[in-house]
């Protein structure tokens, strides 16, 4: 069919019309797409959000007198000379998820020694305030201010002694319920964290018994120029025994009880208080943390350590317990200067493992007592430098010291035990 003259100018005006709708069409076909993409990309970040990776590396050298014990590399290989090491302390990385009512955690730690791992838990908030929650795993005990300090940020190379001792890796498996107010409420600075542990740090539960764990905390801000925090803590809980026979002080000496059978249990308790505050002054931040633990604690002849393997000891002599009622105290000034990246760190440290017993009435013959016994402090002096946010020197030198007994052997005068550390960090 021919279309005539009159047809066609009319469809040859139109023509730019019919091409502009179609144009808008594609353009809103394009637009829809595009808002489809973002959305789907949208949701992807916000559970990438959710998940988080973080990590950090200790390499350090240490040099110790003769008699010291070093974190990294092996022991002394001359008894009568100072030595050296440099090895890896802690490699650990931390995989988390939290999408805001839930958290499930993983972290790895890699260091000279081997691979293992420190964190291995799930958390369930409150679905209200989202302040308190229940927490079921490994992860740090619920005891003082220093175990939950991040190993990364803490000012000295190690925690405590007594925390080393009791405490060890810091973490147990178990469960454990935070409670807080909301944010309104005038008592939003407590916090109560209790729950129930196995008792054997990270490793695997070898009994029915579950040792108690709580601490009651309080945490406030001064105006915009300080902090302070106080906190109260209690440990009652129990430690096998695989013989018949167990020790307990009477006076200054252990008297040997038969128990009958083997089996049985020795209770371990403990009563802790920490502290801390902080300020801004003319020279910059300046911090100070205290904490002190008292109580009674089992152990073995040859160590005042808590239990921390994944299966019972076995039916030996060596591994009977003693009771031992002990206190141990710490603290740290931390004095930050300005906007500088530099810090100094002084520590003092006290470990007395048998308060009943001092000097030369600990190797008494017939008493039982042994350099197990003594009481043990540490003078610690460092400085820090942080050259960003990611990475950290740290040099600190330790002044160790121990009770002396002339009836002990190598311990009549104080041992050569003091220690340098200067530490390389990186943390993202």
């Amino acid at each position: 069919m021919k279309i005539s003259k009159f047809m066609a100018f009319p469809l040859f005006v139109l023509l730019p019309f019919f091409a502009g709708a179609q144009n808008t069409e594609q353009l809103e076909s394009r637009i829809d797409s595009l808002a489809e993409e973002t959305a789907t990309l949208d949701k992807i970040v916000q559970k990438l959000s959710k998940f988080k990776v973080s990590s950090y590396i200790q390499a350090q050298y240490q040099y110790g007198q003769e008699d010291a014990t070093l974190k990294v590399g092996d022991k002394n290989e001359n008894a009568d000379k100072a030595f050296n090491r440099i090895g890896i302390r802690r490699g650990r990385v931390k995989f988390e998820y939290n999408d805001g009512l839930g958290t499930g955690a993983v972290q790895i730690e890699a260091n000279d020694k081997g691979i293992s791992f420190r964190d291995l838990y799930i958390g369930i908030k409150d679905p209200w305030t989202k302040r308190s929650q229940l927490m079921a795993g490994v992860f740090n005990r619920p005891f003082g201010n220093e175990i939950g300090y991040s190993s990364s940020g803490l000012e000295s190379p190690e925690r405590a002694i007594i925390i080393q001792n009791f405490f060890p890796d810091e973490r147990d498996l178990g469960a454990m319920l935070t409670l807080r107010t909301t944010k309104e409420s005038l008592l939003n600075f407590l916090r109560l964290d209790a729950g129930l542990f196995a008792g054997n740090s990270i490793n695997r539960e070898t009994d029915n018994r579950k040792d108690f764990i709580g601490r009651l905390g309080a945490e406030k801000e001064i105006a915009n120029w300080g902090k302070w925090g106080l906190g109260v803590s209690y440990y009652n809980g129990s430690v096998y025994n695989p013989t018949t026979d167990a020790y307990e002080m009477d006076g200054k000496r252990f008297i040997k009880m038969d128990k009958g059978e083997t089996g049985t249990y020795m209770k371990r308790e403990y009563i802790g208080m920490d502290a801390q505050f902080s300020f801004f002054n003319a020279l910059g931040k300046t911090s100070f943390r205290a904490e002190g633990l008292l109580g009674t604690q089992p152990g073995i002849a040859g160590s005042s350590k808590s239990p921390n393997t994944g299966s019972r000891p076995e039916n030996l002599p060596e591994n009977a317990l003693f009771k031992r009622p002990f206190i141990g105290y710490f603290f740290y000034l931390v004095q930050d200067f300005g906007a500088s990246p530099f810090s100094a760190v002084f520590k003092y440290d006290v470990y007395d493992p048998n308060t009943k017993v001092k000097g030369d009435e600990i190797g008494v013959e017939g008493s039982y007592t042994s350099k197990t016994d003594m009481a043990l402090s540490t003078f610690g002096l460092g400085a820090l430098y942080r050259f960003n946010k990611h990475i950290r020197v740290q040099a600190y030198y330790e002044f160790n010291f121990n009770e002396k007994s002339a009836l002990v052997k190598g311990y009549e005068e104080d041992r050569k035990d003091n220690v340098f550390t200067l530490r390389l960090q990186y943390k993202f």
